[in-house]
């Protein structure tokens, strides 16, 4: 892919598309690729997450550490797995297993925070962003909560 290919594969991902092509130029040139062979595996639940992963092609399988709840998930092209720690030191919460060949773009935290710093005006589209995002949650747990006081 060209990097005006690239460019617009991470426009199109949600907590990328507030991003004005310059930010996302930055993370696109800075971005690793990774390749992967069916069965393999990207990452394992418990071990620390230094940045996320945008998968290009194939699909992952996110299967639940013994500490965490859930399903397994299985996800696709356009992907973005570890959006909160592209921000934030964390573990993962689950372990990526290829169920198919599959490529994906390592963003490394410390990239997706010098372009923050760079790009002002990107922390500030993704604050609100990540702002409306919370306002959304919060008002569909009060919809829960009312539902389950019933």
């Amino acid at each position: 892919m060209s990097l005006d290919d690239d460019i617009a594969f991470f426009r199109r991902v949600p907590l990328f598309s507030a991003l004005d092509k310059e930010a996302l130029r930055i993370l696109a040139i800075g971005a690793e690729a990774r390749s992967l062979q069916t069965g393999a595996t990207l990452f394992y639940a418990g071990e620390l997450a230094d940045g996320g992963y945008l998968l290009l092609e194939g699909s992952l399988l996110l299967e639940p550490g013994s500490f965490a709840e859930g399903k397994d998930v299985s996800v696709g092209p356009g992907a973005l797995v570890g959006e909160m720690a592209l921000l934030t030191d964390m573990v993962w919460q689950a372990t990526a297993i290829a169920q198919e060949p599959v490529t994906v773009l390592r963003l490394p935290r410390t990239l997706f925070r010098k372009m923050l710093e760079g790009y002002p005006a990107a922390a500030v589209a993704l604050r609100d962003l990540v702002a409306k995002r919370l306002d959304t949650f919060q008002r569909e747990l009060g919809v829960v909560k009312r539902k389950m006081e019933k």
